[in-house]
C-alpha cells in the first residue's frame, strides 16, 4: 500500500470472478444449444472456442449450429406459439416480471461473465448493461398487460428470428426478446459467436428460476452461417438484426419478396457537435462517454467530433489532458476506464483503419504516459485531427476508441457536416442555447439526438436509425408496432375492369386524340424525355388517349424536383398541409362528373360505380387532411431526469407505384397520407390508371400544392420504373402496390442505400371504405420517430 501512497496511483480493485468460473466449471466449460426448454447438443457435434479478449485465453466451448439445429429450434418456436400467444397478457406479464427478478438476483454474476466474455469494464456491465437489461423486461411486462387494449387491430405474428451483436450481448438479448415475447411471439435467437456466455446463463435461468414454457425462447449458437440459416428459414414472419450495414444489406436482399418484416439496427458514424457557448468541461466528459465508452464499440458512438472553429484548439487541448487520465487495462479491475477490444479480428480492423487515417494525412494523437497491457486486445484512445470530411476515417465506421475531429463556423455548416454520412443513427448537440440546440437537432438526420448529453438509453424510448443505419425501432411505444402485425381486416381494393394498351399501328386517324398526356414534374407539365408515348383503350377497344412513357431521366428529374421541395414542405405546419389537402379535395369534387365519366369509359363500369369511386377519393383526401395535426409525437416517460420528445418526422422523398386495380382511388389513397405527413412523392402510374392520374395532375396544379411536392409519371412498364426509384440514392422510401414479383424486385433494389420499402399486392384501403387501422398504418409508414433527449434539473 505504501508504494501507491508514494505515487498517488490507483491500487488494483479487482472484482472476483470466482462465481463465474465456478459456473463455467459446473458445465465442464462446454455448452449446447437451448431448444424447446432443454440443452441440445449440436447435430454435427462441433464446438467453437470462446476467447477472453483481455487475456486471449480460451474460456469455454460452445455448440456450433447447422441447418438441423436451426430447424429444430424453429419447430419448437412454432409449436409453442399457439399456446403462448393465446395466454392472457397478464400471465405473460408475470413471466416477464419473473425474468426481471431473476436477472436482478443474478446481476453480479451476469456482470462479471459479460466482462470476461466481451472485454468491457466491470463498471460498465455492472452499472449500465445489466440494469438496462432488467429495465427492458420490466417495461415490456407492462406492454404484455395492456397492448391488446391499446392496439386491438394488431396481433403477434408467430416466430421471430433474432440475431444480436457482440458489443452489448445481454442488453441486445433483452432488447430483442422482451418486446417479442411480451406481445405473444416466440423467438429463435442467435448470439454473436464471440460472446455467447451471458445468453447461456440467461437460458439456464429461464429453466431453473423462471420456468418459462418450453419453446417460447430458443437460442442457437454459431457463426454468420447460422444467422443466414435463420434469415432464410420459411418459418419466421419477422427478422430482427443488429449488426453491420453490409450484413443488413445482405438480409434485405435475401428476404426480398418473402413478406418478412424487418427491423435492422445497423452501423453509424455519429456526429458530436460542440458550439462555442457550450459548457466545455461538461462537453469534454461527454466526448469521453461518447467515443471511449465500451472501447468505442458502440454503433451510436460519437466518433466524429465537430467543433465550432473559435473553440476547436482549446477544446482539443482539454480533451487530450482528460484522455491522459484514462486507464486501459483488465476489465475486472474496477479502476479501469477502458477494457479490451472484443476479438483479434476487430482489433486488426481498427489498426488497419488507423493506418488509413495516417496515410491520408490526418494527425494522430494518443496518451504518452502509459501503455496498454502486453497481453490481450487493447487499443489506447486515439484522436485524429487535420481530418477532411472525405477521409476514410471520417466516413467509415471504425468501431473502436478512435475519434476524428473537424471544425465548422456556422450552425448551418455544422448540420451539413453532421449529415455528410450515409448513416443516420444518433447525434449529440452541445450548447447552452437550448433554442439553437433544438433547431440543430431537428435538422440532423438521425433516429436519436442527445442535447448536452450522450449515450443515454431507456426502454421507454425507441432506438433505431435512418438511411444506412437501418429502419424499425426497438423499445418504446414505437417498438411495439415492430413486433405486431395487422389483424385481418377489410382492406380490399375496389376492382374495376381494366383499360388496356393497344397497338398504335392498328388505330385509325379519326380515333386518335390530338394530344399526349404529359407528366407533372416540379409543378410543370413535362413531355417525356425520350419522346415516347403509348395509346390506351377501354376494355371494349375504344381509344381513350395517349400518355407519355417515362424513362430513367424522367425519374431523375422528378426525384430532383421532389428533393428540392422537401425541406420547405416538411417545414410547413400541419395545419397548412391540411388546408392544401382540403382544397385539393374540393377541386376534385368540383370535377366529379368529368372524373366519373372518364372512369366509366376507361373501365366500362356502371355510372354509379364510377361516381362512388370519385366520391371515395374526395373523402380520402378529407380524411387524411383531418389527421394531419392529430398524428402527433409523444413525450417518452424515461427513467433519468430527461425530457425525451418522440418526434414523428417525414421520411423524405417517397417513390410510389400505386395499385391500378382502382384508377384514381388507388393513387389518391397512396399520395394523400404521404404528403400530409410532410413527404414529397414521385408516383409512377401504369397502363390501367395513367389516364386518371394525368387528369388528376390538373387538380393538383390548381390546389396550391407547392411545385415538386407531387410528381406524377406514367410508363408502359411502371414496375421497371419502380425499380429505378428503389435504386435511386436520393429516394428515401418506396411504396410498391403492384404485385408480389415486382415487390420482390423493389425490395432487393432498395438495399443499395437501405431505404424503407412497403410492398403489397394492391394499395391498402383503396376500397370504398377506409378502416382506421389501415389509415394509421399509412401514417406510420409515412413517418419515422426521432427521439430528442434534453436534460433538466
Amino acid at each position: 500500500m505504501n508504494k501507491y501512497l508514494e505515487r498517488l496511483d490507483y491500487a488494483p480493485a479487482l472484482e472476483s470472478d470466482e462465481k463465474a468460473q465456478a459456473w463455467l466449471m459446473s458445465h465442464g466449460r462446454t455448452f449446447s444449444h437451448f431448444i424447446d426448454g432443454a440443452w441440445c447438443p449440436p447435430s454435427a457435434k462441433t464446438y467453437r472456442t470462446v476467447i477472453n479478449p483481455s487475456t486471449a485465453e480460451a474460456v469455454a466451448q460452445v455448440a456450433e449450429g447447422d441447418a438441423a439445429d436451426v430447424e429444430k429450434a424453429m419447430v419448437a418456436a412454432k409449436n409453442a406459439f399457439p399456446s403462448w400467444s393465446t395466454l392472457s397478457g397478464h400471465e405473460r406479464a408475470k413471466y416477464l416480471y419473473a425474468i426481471e427478478r431473476a436477472l436482478a438476483r443474478n446481476a453480479r454474476l451476469f456482470a462479471v461473465l459479460e466482462s470476461i466474455d466481451n472485454g468491457k469494464t466491470i463498471r460498465e456491465t455492472r452499472d449500465i448493461d445489466i440494469p438496462l437489461a432488467i429495465r427492458h423486461f420490466t417495461y415490456h411486462a407492462g406492454w404484455a398487460e395492456i397492448h391488446e387494449g391499446e392496439y386491438p387491430e394488431l396481433v403477434p405474428g408467430g416466430v421471430i428470428g433474432q440475431i444480436i451483436p457482440w458489443n452489448f450481448p445481454l442488453l441486445m438479448l433483452a432488447w430483442k426478446i422482451a418486446p417479442a415475447i411480451a406481445v405473444g411471439n416466440t423467438v429463435v435467437l442467435k448470439p454473436a459467436e464471440s460472446t455467447p456466455l451471458t445468453a447461456l446463463l440467461f437460458a439456464e435461468m429461464l429453466v431453473k428460476e423462471v420456468k418459462l414454457p418450453r419453446g417460447v425462447v430458443n437460442i442457437v449458437f454459431g457463426g454468420g452461417e447460422v444467422g443466414e440459416l435463420i434469415v432464410k428459414h420459411k418459418t419466421p414472419w419477422k427478422i430482427a438484426f443488429t449488426g453491420s450495414t453490409a450484413v443488413g444489406r445482405a438480409i434485405r436482399k435475401s428476404t426480398a419478396g418473402e413478406e418478412k418484416h424487418l427491423t435492422l439496427e445497423l452501423g453509424g458514424k455519429s456526429p458530436f457537435i460542440v458550439f462555442a457557448d457550450a459548457d466545455l468541461d461538461s462537453a469534454v466528459e461527454g466526448v469521453v462517454d461518447a467515443i471511449w465508452f465500451n472501447q468505442g464499440q458502440v454503433c451510436c458512438a460519437g466518433s466524429r467530433l465537430l467543433l465550432e472553429e473559435s473553440i476547436a484548439e482549446e477544446f482539443v487541448h482539454r480533451l487530450k489532458v482528460r484522455a491522459e487520465k484514462l486507464r486501459v487495462g483488465p476489465p475486472l479491475d474496477k479502476t479501469m476506464d477502458i477494457g479490451a477490444i472484443n476479438s483479434r479480428r476487430q482489433y486488426e480492423k481498427i489498426m488497419r483503419l488507423i493506418d488509413d487515417g495516417v496515410k491520408e494525412g490526418a494527425v494522430v494523437w494518443q496518451p504518452k504516459h502509459w501503455q496498454c497491457p502486453p497481453v490481450g486486445f487493447f487499443v489506447p484512445p486515439l484522436i485524429f485531427t487535420n481530418v477532411a470530411p472525405t477521409c476514410t476515417i471520417a466516413q467509415e465506421e471504425i468501431f473502436g476508441p478512435v475519434l476524428v475531429v473537424m471544425s465548422f463556423r456556422t450552425p448551418k455548416e455544422a448540420v451539413e457536416l453532421a449529415n455528410n454520412t450515409r448513416y443516420g443513427l444518433a447525434a449529440s448537440v452541445w450548447s447552452e442555447n437550448i433554442g439553437k440546440a433544438n433547431d440543430v437537432a431537428g435538422k440532423i438526420k438521425a433516429g436519436t439526438v442527445w442535447i448536452n448529453s450522450t449515450n443515454l438509453f431507456d426502454a421507454a424510448a425507441g432506438f433505431g436509425g435512418f438511411r444506412e443505419s437501418g429502419y424499425g425501432r426497438e423499445g418504446g411505444r414505437e417498438g411495439i408496432f415492430d413486433v405486431l402485425k395487422d389483424r385481418t381486416c377489410d382492406i380490399s381494393a375496389r376492382v374495376l375492369r381494366r383499360a388496356k394498351i393497344i397497338d398504335a399501328t392498328v388505330l385509325k386517324s379519326e380515333d386518335c386524340v390530338d394530344r399526349t398526356r404529359r407528366f407533372l414534374i416540379g409543378g410543370k407539365l413535362v413531355r417525356p424525355d425520350g419522346g415516347m408515348s403509348f395509346p390506351i383503350s377501354s376494355p371494349s377497344g375504344v381509344l381513350l388517349g395517349s400518355v407519355g412513357d417515362a424513362g430513367r431521366k424522367d425519374v431523375r428529374n422528378a426525384v430532383e424536383a421532389a428533393r428540392g421541395a422537401f425541406e420547405s414542405w416538411r417545414g410547413q405546419s400541419a395545419h397548412l398541409r391540411a388546408q392544401i389537402l382540403y382544397f385539393f379535395a374540393e377541386n376534385l369534387d368540383n370535377e366529379r362528373e368529368r372524373f366519373a365519366d372518364l372512369l366509366r369509359r376507361q373501365t366500362d363500369c356502371e355510372a354509379g360505380d364510377a361516381k362512388s369511386v370519385v366520391k371515395a377519393s374526395v373523402e380520402r383526401l378529407f380524411y387524411y387532411a383531418a389527421l394531419a395535426d392529430k398524428f402527433e409525437g409523444t413525450v417518452q416517460p424515461v427513467s433519468p431526469k430527461m425530457t425525451v420528445v418522440g418526434v414523428k418526422e417525414p421520411l423524405g422523398v417517397i417513390g410510389i407505384r400505386p395499385s391500378d386495380l382502382t384508377p384514381l382511388l388507388g393513387i389518391v389513397s397512396a399520395i394523400a397520407p404521404a404528403i400530409v405527413m410532410g413527404n414529397t412523392v414521385v408516383a409512377v402510374t401504369g397502363q390501367y390508371d395513367a389516364l386518371s392520374a394525368s387528369d388528376l395532375i390538373q387538380v393538383v396544379q390548381t390546389s396550391d400544392v407547392p411545385p415538386g411536392v407531387v410528381n406524377i409519371l406514367s410508363a408502359a412498364n411502371p414496375d421497371a420504373l419502380a425499380k429505378v426509384l428503389a435504386e435511386h440514392e436520393d429516394v428515401d422510401a418506396v411504396w410498391f402496390f403492384g404485385g408480389r414479383s415486382g415487390g420482390a424486385v423493389v425490395e432487393a433494389a432498395s438495399a443499395s442505400n437501405m431505404k424503407r420499402t412497403w410492398a403489397e399486392e394492391y394499395t391498402p384501403g383503396s376500397g370504398l371504405c377506409l378502416p382506421s387501422a389501415v389509415a394509421k398504418k399509412f401514417l406510420r409508414q409515412a413517418t419515422q420517430v426521432k427521439n430528442i433527449w434534453t436534460p433538466f434539473g
